[in-house]
């Protein structure tokens, strides 16, 4: 009996790790297409981030820890909006925020215009979060309106 339950544990280990794995390379071939089907112009960070800089600001640049002010639209790589701000924007810590915005944001300086492609690791990861189905890829339109 004993030998089945350490079947099954590792059957679900391995299963677990598979899935996660096959849905990292599925993000990673949806970002490229993304990428490609847009025309843009994007630089891939060494965490697997996607960003692209329309326009650096010349404000100053925040640190992973800055309190901010962002204006942003968040959205699927379908084009559906799951959230977005008002222009004022909102404020909040970059060290209270998905990783992907923690490091994103650190590219633009005040007044700074562009885009995140967020991969699921670095977004809610691979289970649902609210409306945000697990594994998404997550694309934010942001304006870094000021450092706080």
């Amino acid at each position: 009996m004993k030998s089945y339950i350490y079947l099954f544990i590792s059957l679900f280990i391995f299963t677990s790790c598979t899935l996660e794995n096959s849905i990292e390379l599925e993000t990673e071939a949806d970002i490229i297409q993304y990428i490609s089907d847009n025309n843009l112009n994007a630089t891939k960070s060494s965490t697997g981030l996607y960003y692209v800089i329309n326009n650096e600001g010349t404000g100053t640049r925040p640190t992973s820890s800055s309190n901010v002010t962002v204006a942003y639209k968040g959205y699927f790589l379908d084009g559906e909006v799951f959230d977005q701000s008002d222009s004022d924007g909102i404020s909040f810590g970059l060290n209270q925020v998905i990783k992907g915005w923690t490091e994103g944001i650190t590219y633009f300086k005040e007044g700074g215009e562009g885009i995140l492609l967020v991969p699921y690791n670095l977004g809610y990861g691979p289970n649902n979060y609210r409306t945000i189905p697990g594994g998404s890829v997550l694309v934010f339109d942001i304006k870094l309106i000021s450092v706080n």
